[in-house]
């Protein structure tokens, strides 16, 4: 039997967590996060509304390895039912924050739901699961996802100064 040559004794490349469950995403081969736009209407008038203007997908190919691999393959199926019905982290803030957390280089995002989930097993790589997630941001409204979204800029810049 072939092993990974991957060691998940290092920081992961992602990590999704309910506020209470933290589930490391491995190797995060892939990663796109779609902004889809609204335009106003024609004709409408310039007052805004305190609402979010666009809606973002983020999709992503990562690996879960070695012997827990599969109570992380669990957990994230839990965590991907949970992201519709109410979190851990909806009922600890009272609803102020809900969804999942999705923390990478990248980005940080609050407020996920999992639109879908794929594991792969494959024989050339017996103790890895290929995991395939496409997750909507669902933020509320206010000013916390923004500041969320230039935490995640100092977080990525902090990233790029740590040795390799």
């Amino acid at each position: 039997m072939t092993s990974s040559y991957q060691s998940y004794l290092h920081t992961p490349s992602a990590v999704l967590s309910d506020g209470i469950v933290i589930v490391p995403l491995w190797s995060v081969t892939q990663m796109s996060i779609e902004e889809t736009y609204s335009l106003p209407q024609i004709g409408g008038t310039s007052r805004k509304a305190a609402v979010a203007s666009h809606d973002d997908t983020i999709s992503m190919t990562a690996v879960l390895l070695g012997a827990e691999r599969f109570a992380w393959k669990l957990a994230l199926e839990n965590l991907a039912e949970s992201s519709r019905r109410g979190t851990a982290l909806q009922k600890l803030t009272q609803g102020a924050v809900g969804g999942l957390i999705l923390v990478t280089a990248a980005t940080i995002r609050t407020d996920l739901a999992v639109q879908s989930l794929g594991i792969t097993l494959s024989a050339a790589r017996r103790d890895t699961l290929d995991v395939t997630l496409r997750m909507a941001h669902l933020p509320r409204p206010g000013s916390l996802a923004k500041l969320l979204d230039i935490a995640s800029v100092g977080v990525g810049a902090l990233t790029d100064l740590l040795p390799r």
